[in-house]
């Protein structure tokens, strides 16, 4: 039985496969959160709160369009706006609550589902480190066994990605275990795959002090983690690409520079 709400206890991994291989792994935790559940788990757990400072935490401004919007109709208003009813279906988030006050996602994902239970779509959100986030709302056309989907890169994530790849994920659970793989491919083959799994654990205030004791300052732990990884990847000979937007800034300014020169 796919429970409501509960604690996923695993690592993440990811390999890159060119233009030189890095590999690393790192133990982590996520919160599977039934978006209609939010306030009542706030109230139940003394250890996690909505909206409100605490050793854990889900603040809504931290997902979604970060307005005070609940998630649950920012999520519904954008399965909408793609075209998928799921109706009074619920809908269930797995992120990293924010801890101790901080809060950094590279990946939040949204399962929905519709008025059986089944699952209709789901919406992966990406963060950047430069503040940006964009969702991919997925529909399922039909599942057997693991979740297949894909769709193109347009956001920019990594410094050391190319925009034009192509992602595949493949998606197990959630039940009592949760397993999302992520392929990046070009035009000319692989070249990262991110594998993220873990075990379920009950959603309780014994579990998240167990957490808290064993895997401090997760989030804290995510952004140090990105930023050694980047200097590795630099040692390795890999130099980061400009961010689009930055990129055309630039060029912008040059041009402008250049028309006042003549």
């Amino acid at each position: 039985m796919t429970p409501n709400s509960c604690l996923y206890v695993g690592s993440v991994m990811h390999r890159r496969l060119r233009p030189r291989p890095h590999r690393f792994r790192y133990r982590a935790f996520w919160l599977l959160i039934d978006l209609d559940e939010i306030a009542a788990q706030s109230r139940r757990l003394r250890m996690l709160s909505h909206n409100r400072r605490n050793v854990f935490s889900l603040c809504d401004s931290d997902h979604g369009d970060g307005s005070a919007t609940p998630l649950a109709v920012q999520a519904r208003h954008q399965l909408a706006t793609a075209g998928i009813d799921i109706g009074a279906g619920k809908i269930q988030l797995l992120c990293m609550p924010r801890t101790f006050g901080y809060c950094f996602n590279p990946l939040s994902i949204y399962f929905c589902r519709d008025r059986d239970g089944e699952l209709a779509a789901l919406i992966y959100q990406v963060h950047n480190t430069f503040g940006e986030r964009h969702s991919y709302v997925m529909p399922l056309q039909r599942r057997s066994g693991a979740l297949h989907q894909s769709c193109g890169k347009n956001f920019y994530v990594s410094p050391f990605m190319d925009m034009a790849l192509r992602y595949d994920f493949r998606v197990s659970g959630p039940d009592e275990h949760i397993a999302v793989g992520i392929a990046a491919s070009a035009t000319d083959g692989p070249v990262l795959n991110a594998v993220l799994c873990g075990s379920r654990r009950a959603l309780d205030d014994r579990a998240l002090l167990k957490l808290c004791a064993t895997m401090p300052a997760i989030t804290l732990k995510v952004i140090a983690a990105i930023h050694w990884e980047a200097v590795r990847l630099c040692l390795k000979g890999l130099r980061p690409r400009h961010h689009p937007a930055t990129e055309e800034a630039m060029n912008s300014a040059l041009s402008h520079a250049k028309t006042r020169s003549l």
